[in-house]
């Protein structure tokens, strides 16, 4: 069955205002799709397009290939899990999975099968006489999920529904949520800011910002190769160092960043010589040892701090350029302390280079 889903050149106004801009994009069928960004950003519009809650301005939604425009959101082949999870108090967990196959005229015994069978798929089994006050954050959460999936939706749409769990659950359910829809081959998707979460358990991820989707790739893409500074920014800490672009072709970008000297990554997108650019670093791409054909920054270190498996050093340069790197604990030594002088080298194929100032 196609359980695709495609934002057919989509626009959301609210009066004057913009939400959404014009957007064009294919969720494929079984796929688990994040879409990732700051609040206001858009992300529940889209969610809200696609279960039907609202139309579009412009544009149409459609599912399986069939457009939803004007189908509302009961009719559609959707099903939703809220922030606040909106399981009914007062009834009993078989009661809460049940409930949507009641409203749909299905026989009791037809809904205590389905309610059994959703049960041992979240790990559940035994828990349908269960009242929902009973039960931890976690089980609630996959109560939720088996409610959702008991109307056998072809879409199941996420709106940050792990954000009142504490962080060990929230890791835990994260891979609770993925094994889930593995097992049903159901389309997911899922609207967080965590990048945690959309990294952890996406097939790919779109980053929005303002309205619009900057970047849809895999998580691993996203992280090594953002292609914009708003991704780069984003996606994972990363230090981003201003300069004007002194040499450039296909592979590699030279940098001019004054006091620091010249740096050098890889292009990502159009860089024009004389032009101003950005060079984005991730943390755990510095190195103190320098090695052939690596380049170099000065600072002073600011901070360190011990985080089990690695060190967080907070350091400035000279131009106040605050840096952030992350070394294995075996590289310790008793010179990394604040107000000690360090030198930090990386690759120039471990850093990017992206046109205009940047967001850092």
């Amino acid at each position: 069955m196609d359980s695709s889903v495609h934002l057919d050149n989509t626009v959301m106004q609210f009066g004057d205002f913009t939400a959404i801009q014009k957007t064009d994009l294919t969720i494929q069928s079984g796929e688990f799709f994040s879409f990732l960004g700051p609040s206001g950003c858009g992300k529940t519009t889209i969610l809200n397009m696609i279960s039907g809650f609202i139309d579009p301005t412009q544009g149409d939604v459609k599912i399986g290939g069939k457009s939803m425009r004007g189908v509302p959101a009961n009719k559609r082949p959707t099903s939703m899990i809220f922030q606040n999870l909106a399981l009914f108090p007062l009834m009993t967990v078989a009661e809460n999975i049940e409930f949507g196959l009641e409203v749909r005229g299905v026989s009791k015994s037809e809904r205590k099968k389905a309610s059994d069978r959703l049960l041992e798929l979240v790990a559940l089994e035994g828990s349908g006489t269960k009242k929902v006050s009973e039960l931890s954050g976690g089980q609630k959460q996959r109560i939720a999920i088996a409610r959702a999936l008991a109307v056998e939706p072809q879409v199941l749409l996420l709106d940050e529904p792990l954000s009142a769990l504490d962080l060990k659950l929230r890791q835990h359910m994260r891979t609770e949520l993925k094994a889930i829809q593995r097992k049903t081959g159901i389309t997911f998707i899922y609207i967080t800011h965590d990048q945690g979460e959309a990294l952890t358990m996406s097939d790919r991820v779109a980053v929005m910002s303002a309205g619009r989707i900057q970047q849809v790739a895999d998580p691993i893409t996203l992280y090594r190769d953002p292609q914009t500074s708003f991704v780069a920014s984003f996606v994972g800490e990363n230090n981003g160092v201003k300069g004007r672009v002194i040499e450039s072709n296909s592979d590699l970008v030279v940098l001019d960043c004054g006091p620091l000297g010249k740096l050098a990554g890889r292009s990502q997108g159009s860089v024009n010589v004389g032009a101003d650019a950005t060079l984005f670093i991730r943390p755990e791409h510095f190195r103190l040892q320098a090695e052939s054909g690596m380049h170099s920054l000065q600072a002073t270190i600011d901070e360190v701090n011990f985080e089990g498996a690695y060190l967080t050093l907070n350091a400035n340069t000279a131009t106040h350029q605050a840096l952030s790197i992350q070394l294995g604990t075996h590289q310790f030594s008793e010179s990394l302390k604040k107000g000690a002088p360090v030198s930090l080298s990386y690759h120039e194929q471990d850093a990017i280079v992206i046109a205009g100032e940047g967001h850092v």
